[in-house]
């Protein structure tokens, strides 16, 4: 056999091979759907979770709302599979071709104002969408990143390269490069020459006349340009953190950090590698070794070129020092002479968001920055009208522990181009508020309940959004509206909630669970007393087959606290009475910010099997919502402050009495196991 016909047969044999594989896993996966679950087993448990079913992800609406996209986790692999579901039809499509991608990629581009055409990036190259004929059209296709394509007018597009801002013009197509921000020192600027220096053109006329030529050739390049954009030199030891352009591209806020602040990485050896060899990875510099991050900021005036620095000196509590009794404790236990801090505190803009941490308004006259300071101890939002370049305090909120940079920073302006809104915790939780001018801001929304995920509605008079009002561990979608200032309740569907509003604000796109049912999509149409209709089932029958145990949600009083403890209680169903004491297992969920006690689907999917494996086996098992959780307000998550692993003992304390006292159990047979372990 020659090598050729040799290579032949091999290519045959392995595609044949790839055939029997696919086969085989296709009908393992038919029989998984056809079989029944009676008997958990650890095996099941800690497998890959492809069997129970992978949920819809990141669901959006297509332009015309008339269909939405999601993506899932493909089967046997780690990427995402994309898909269409077209409503009417009731019709799924895989997202596969060029084409059907750059649909997908279109229903997060922006319209302009005379709805004509629809501006998007896609793969870092930007795409326009005529509307009259739906056709697509690459402007750039070029190896650079294109981002934040947007309409500056009707006829006019701005996106970002990098720090370089360019403009396109859909009459002419011509791309015209608007301005430059460049990370090193200017070029032209001269540094103060010493005297033989200075004496070189007097004495050598070949030196003179080659200043003379370059200073002439200059001129005459800067003359025959076709088109003037501005190169801003920040200096190289400078870092850009915020870097926002207005709607009307007319203005720049521009944030400056030293450079290199963080401290010496640690060393981090990687054993599985893809040659074999350990290599060593950077990893976070150690708690301390940093530099603080405090930003300053600029206006840049895009079209006149000025540049203006915004004055943060007169923010209220920039000169306070919330950690000097702890710093000057510090130092007297290490014998360190302390000092007074003499500069205000280092602040920065909040980039946890894709707006950086500032928001325009929609006719570009008033922006808003979100500040923290870096000790975490103030959250400001400053103001600025454009006319007056002076930047105001519109609110201020500081806490002894520790402000939420985690959660509840929406904000932004209101299509009146006037009005801010903004969530803070300041009466202990978080809740939605407006300010107009001068005026004081007002509470829109009040009870001890949080408030998050705001999405403002088209008409300007209404406020979407995700509350747990019913109960700390039930999630439902609500509607302000801001004539009548009052809300109403959109969904009752108990569980976990979170929501896509649809373009035109009459549809909601939910992601509903519970706690024995994974995250599926609803379709519910805004304020119509109807139920949602479930749009996908992913969920796999093998894992519906099971009679799994849904977690009781019991609150358990604290004997430390004036406030009782959200957790989950999972028992087998008592058929006949047995007064035989039973051993139990108390979970712990991760240290920090989380909730697990809630009704929806939890994160800790396998724990959540494994809880109802022990059932099987004849425990019990509680999982509590201890003290530094998330959900229960301000004062339950900075129980901790100072004092982090005794508030969450005694809450596990007071929850093992609670079992010994009221659900059979043997004081003497508990076991505790969980993310962050607490030894009893």
């Amino acid at each position: 056999m020659s090598s050729a016909q040799y290579s032949k047969v091999k290519q045959i044999f392995k595609w044949l091979l790839l055939v029997l594989v696919l086969n085989f896993t296709v009908q393992a996966d038919q029989s998984n759907a056809l079989a029944k679950l009676e008997v958990l087993s650890l095996e099941q448990i800690m497998s890959a979770p492809d069997w129970m079913g992978n949920s819809p992800q990141n669901p959006s609406w297509a332009n015309d709302d008339a269909s939405i996209y999601f993506q899932k986790k493909a089967l046997g692999h780690e990427h995402n599979e994309h898909f269409k579901l077209q409503l009417k039809q009731n019709l799924l499509s895989p997202i596969k071709s060029p084409d059907d991608w750059l649909l997908e990629a279109s229903s997060h581009g922006e319209l302009n104002k005379t709805k004509t055409h629809l501006v998007f990036t896609f793969q870092g190259d930007v795409y326009i969408q005529d509307q009259k004929n739906m056709q697509i059209q690459a402007i750039t296709a070029d190896a650079q990143k294109q981002s934040a394509s947007h309409f500056v007018d009707p006829y006019t597009i701005s996106f970002l390269v990098g720090y370089q801002i360019f403009f396109y013009h859909l009459e002419n197509g011509l791309v015209r490069q608007i301005a430059d921000f460049k990370l090193q020192k200017d070029p032209e600027f001269e540094k103060k020459k010493d005297y033989l220096q200075q004496s070189q053109p007097r004495l050598l006329d070949f030196i003179k006349n080659r200043q003379e030529e370059n200073r002439f050739q200059k001129q005459r390049d800067n003359a025959l340009k076709q088109q003037e954009y501005k190169t801003w030199y920040l200096g190289a030891n400078k870092s850009i953190k915020t870097f926002r352009l207005s709607p009307d591209a007319k203005w720049l806020v521009l944030g400056l950090v030293d450079k290199d602040l963080t401290g010496k990485r640690e060393q981090m050896p990687e054993w599985v590698t893809d040659d074999g060899y350990t290599k060593s990875r950077q990893v976070r510099s150690l708690v301390g070794s940093s530099k603080p991050i405090n930003e300053t900021f600029y206006l840049i005036d895009l079209l006149s070129g000025n540049k203006s620095k915004l004055d943060l000196s007169s923010l209220p509590g920039i000169n306070d020092d919330p950690l000097k009794k702890l710093r000057k404790k510090a130092a007297k236990k290490i014998g360190y002479t302390f000092k007074e801090r003499q500069q205000p505190r280092a602040i920065s803009a909040y980039n946890w968001a894709e707006n950086q941490g500032v928001e325009w308004s929609d006719n570009s006259q008033k922006m808003a920055i979100l500040l923290f300071s870096y000790d975490n101890k103030s959250r400001w939002i400053v103001t600025l009208d454009i006319t007056k370049k002076k930047l105001k305090t519109a609110h201020w909120l500081s806490d002894e522990a520790w402000v939420n940079d985690w959660a509840f920073n929406d904000f932004g302006w209101l299509p009146d181009n006037k009005t801010l809104y903004y969530l803070s915790e300041e009466d202990g939780y978080s809740h939605l508020y407006i300010k107009t001018g001068r005026r004081k801001s007002t509470q829109l929304t009040h009870g001890k309940f949080e408030v998050n995920h705001l999405t403002i509605g088209k008409d300007g008079k209404h406020i979407y959004y995700r509350a747990n009002k019913k109960h700390p561990g039930i999630y439902e979608i609500y509607r302000f509206d801001l004539d009548s200032r009052s809300s109403q309740a959109l969904t009752n569907l108990d569980g976990m909630n979170d929501y896509v509003l649809s373009h035109n604000n009459q549809q909601l796109l939910l992601t509903h669970s519970t706690s024995n049912q994974k995250p599926e999509l609803y379709l519910l149409k805004v304020g119509e007393k109807t139920s949602a209709s479930q749009l996908t089932h992913t969920q796999s029958q093998y894992f519906s087959s099971y009679a799994w145990i849904k977690p009781e949600i019991v609150e358990i009083a604290s004997t430390h606290v004036k406030r009782n403890i959200y957790s989950r209680f999972y028992q087998a169903e008592e058929k006949t009475k047995d007064s035989s004491l039973r051993p139990a297992v108390v979970f712990v969920h991760g240290a920090g910010y989380l909730q697990n006690s809630h009704q929806g689907w939890s994160g800790y999917f396998r724990e959540y099997m494994f809880h109802n494996y022990l059932v099987q086996k004849g425990y019990v098992v509680l999982d509590m919502d201890y003290r530094a959780s998330k959900g229960y307000g301000r004062d339950w998550r900075t129980a901790i402050y100072r004092n982090m692993g005794s508030p969450e003992l005694d809450d596990l304390k007071d929850g093992v009495a609670w079992l010994v006292k009221n659900k059979q159990v043997d004081a003497n047979r508990i076991g505790v196991y969980g993310g962050s372990m607490v030894v009893l």
